[in-house]
C-alpha cells in the first residue's frame, strides 16, 4: 500500500501548494511506499510567517514553561516509537531491530535533555568599575531557525535542533530530504498532540531548492545544517550574516597503538565501520595501526567481520542493511576501485552484494595496506568499509590522523593514560574517544568539530541557539 504523506506547516497538516509529489521508494525492497508533496515557495513563506508569529509568543515564555512543553512532547513520542522506527527502516534502510528501534527510543531524550538544561541556562552578574552600576547577562532566543538535515538519521538529527531550539524560545522549520521525510513527519504528530504553538515547529521536506529558499529567506534568522562539507560551503556562501550551526563531514581515524588491547580495538573498528552501513559522520573511516601490532589487528578484524550480517533490514538477525541511495553506493564503488588501482589489498567484501531486492546492498569490506593518498583514506566514504593504514610510531600515527580537513571525532586505543593524553593534545578533532569506537555517542555529549567540520552540540547547543544580551543599570538614575 502506498501512503500519501502530508506536510506539517504552521501547525496544520497540508498537501502544500505544489503540483507534484515525490515517489518515495524503500532502499531495502525497492517498493514505492509513499508519496510526499513537493513544497513550493508559497509553502516556505507560510512556514516562515507562522514561525515569526510563534517566536514572538514563546520568546516571552519562562524557561520553565518551555521546559514543560518539551516534557509534553517527549511523552507524546513514546507511543509512536515502534511505528516511527518501522517507517524509518522502510525509507532509510537501517535494521529495525538492531538500530531503528534504539534510534527512536532515544528521540524523546532530546526534549528531556533540553527541558532540564534550559532551566539552568543562567546569565551572570558582572563586576563594574562604577560602584553605582550593575551589569547582568541574559540568554535571548535568536529567532527563526531553518534546520537542514540529512538522510542518515532522519529523526534524531532534526531533533538535535528542534529540542534545544524550542526550549530556548526559537521557532524551527525543519527541512529533511524528500526521500527520508516520512518518519519525521510521523513524529510531528507528537508536536501537534503536545500543543506546540502554531508555527513554532514546521516540517517541510524538500530538495536543494527548498533549502536555498530557507537559507536566503529574509524571515529566517539562523541556519542549522548537518550534512556534507560541500553542501555546507554552499550554504555558508549564500546565507550572508545569519547565525549558524554547521555540522559537516568527518573522516574519523582510529589509532591502534603498540600497547593497545588489539582485539577490543578491532571489534570497535568493525562496529564503527558497519553501524548504519557506515553512513555516520563519526564512522570509523580510517584505522591507523602501529606496524608492530598490524598482523594481530588484521587477524582480530577478520574474525570480528564475520559477525556482520547483511540482510533484510526487518529480519531479526540483520545488523547491517542496504545503503540508502545510489550516489552513496557509487562512491563506494569509486573508492574501492581507486584503492585496488593503488595497490591496496581487499581482505573481505569489496563489491555490491547479489541476491537482494535492490542494488544498494554492499558487502562489508576490509582493505589492508591502504595508501594514504587513496580516495578511501582522504575522503569520507560514508559506506561499510574499513581501510587499514600503518604507521611506524606514534608521532607518524598522529601526523597521518591530522592530514585531513575533516576533524570531527577520533579514537585512540592504548593502555597508557599518559599516551591517551599525548594523542588528545596532538589530534585535531572535536572529540577523542579512548578505547571505544569513533561511533561512540551520547545525546548530551558536546560534539564540536575541528579542522573545518562542525560547531558545538550537547549542552552547549542551548547557548548556540541564543544571543547573549548585557543589561547595565545606573542606580543613580533609578
Amino acid at each position: 500500500m502506498v501512503e500519501t504523506i502530508k506536510l506539517f506547516i504552521a501547525g496544520e497538516w497540508t498537501e502544500g501548494t505544489g503540483e507534484e509529489a515525490y515517489e518515495l521508494r524503500s532502499p531495502g525492497s525497492g517498493d514505492h511506499i509513499a508519496n510526499v508533496p513537493i513544497a513550493s515557495q508559497a509553502d516556505v513563506d507560510r512556514a516562515v510567517t507562522a514561525a515569526r508569529q510563534a517566536h514572538d509568543e514563546i520568546r516571552h515564555w519562562s524557561a520553565f514553561e518551555r521546559a514543560d512543553l518539551c516534557h509534553r512532547i517527549a511523552a507524546e513520542v513514546v507511543p509512536l516509537v515502534e511505528e516511527i522506527a518501522r517507517i524509518q527502516t522502510l525509507e532509510q534502510g537501517k535494521p529495525y531491530h538492531a538500530e531503528s528501534l534504539e534510534d527512536i527510543q532515544e528521540a524523546n531524550q532530546y526534549f528531556l535533555n533540553a527541558a532540564e538544561d534550559v532551566k539552568r541556562l543562567s546569565g551572570e552578574v558582572i563586576p563594574t568599575s562604577d560602584r553605582n552600576k550593575r551589569m547582568f547577562t541574559f540568554h535571548r532566543p535568536v529567532g527563526v531557525w531553518a534546520a537542514i538535515t540529512p538522510w542518515n538519521f532522519p529523526v534524531t538529527i532534526p531533533l538535535e535542533y528542534i529540542g534545544p531550539g524550542l526550549a530556548t524560545g526559537n521557532a524551527i522549520i525543519a527541512k529533511p530530504p524528500l526521500f527520508t521525510s516520512w518518519a519525521l513527519l510521523k513524529l510531528a504528530e507528537a508536536f501537534d498532540a503536545a500543543g506546540v504553538p502554531r508555527g513554532a515547529i514546521s516540517v517541510i521536506p524538500g530538495a536543494g531548492d527548498i533549502g536555498e529558499m530557507l537559507v536566503t529567506h529574509n524571515g529566517v534568522d539562523a541556519i542549522g545544517f548537518t550534512g556534507s562539507s560541500e553542501t555546507g560551503r554552499r550554504i555558508i556562501s549564500k546565507m550572508g550574516i545569519k547565525r549558524s550551526i554547521m555540522e559537516m563531514s568527518g573522516n574519523g581515524p582510529t589509532i591502534v597503538t603498540a600497547d593497545a588491547n588489539v582485539q577490543a580495538a578491532a571489534e570497535a573498528a568493525v562496529y564503527g565501520a558497519y553501524y548504519n552501513a557506515g553512513q555516520v559522520c563519526c564512522a570509523t573511516e580510517r584505522v591507523i595501526v602501529l606496524e608492530e601490532v598490524h598482523e594481530e589487528f588484521v587477524g582480530h578484524t577478520l574474525k570480528a567481520a564475520q559477525a556482520v550480517k547483511l540482510g533484510d533490514p526487518f529480519a531479526a538477525d540483520t545488523n547491517m542493511g542496504p545503503l540508502n541511495n545510489e550516489p552513496t553506493a557509487a562512491k563506494m564503488d569509486r573508492h574501492l576501485n581507486d584503492a585496488r588501482e593503488r595497490g591496496a589489498e581487499i581482505l573481505v567484501g569489496g563489491s555490491r552484494a547479489g541476491g537482494f531486492a535492490t542494488d544498494l546492498y554492499y558487502d562489508f569490506t576490509v582493505i589492508d595496506r591502504v595508501p594514504e593518498d587513496s580516495a578511501v583514506a582522504r575522503e569520507e566514504t560514508f559506506g561499510p568499509v574499513l581501510p587499514i593504514l600503518t604507521a611506524p610510531d606514534d608521532e607518524e600515527a598522529a601526523a597521518i590522523a591530522n592530514r585531513t580537513h575533516l576533524g570531527l571525532q577520533a579514537a585512540v586505543f592504548t593502555s597508557s593514560l599518559k599516551k591517551a593524553f599525548w594523542y588528545a593534545d596532538r589530534i585535531r578533532s572535536g572529540t577523542v574517544v579512548v578505547n571505544d569506537s569513533t561511533d561512540f555517542w551520547e545525546t548530551f555529549q558536546p560534539f564540536g568539530g575541528a579542522a573545518g567540520t562542525d560547531t558545538g552540540w550537547g549542552r552547549g547547543a542551548l547557548e548556540e541557539f541564543t544571543d547573549l544580551q548585557t543589561l547595565v543599570i545606573d542606580l543613580d538614575n533609578v
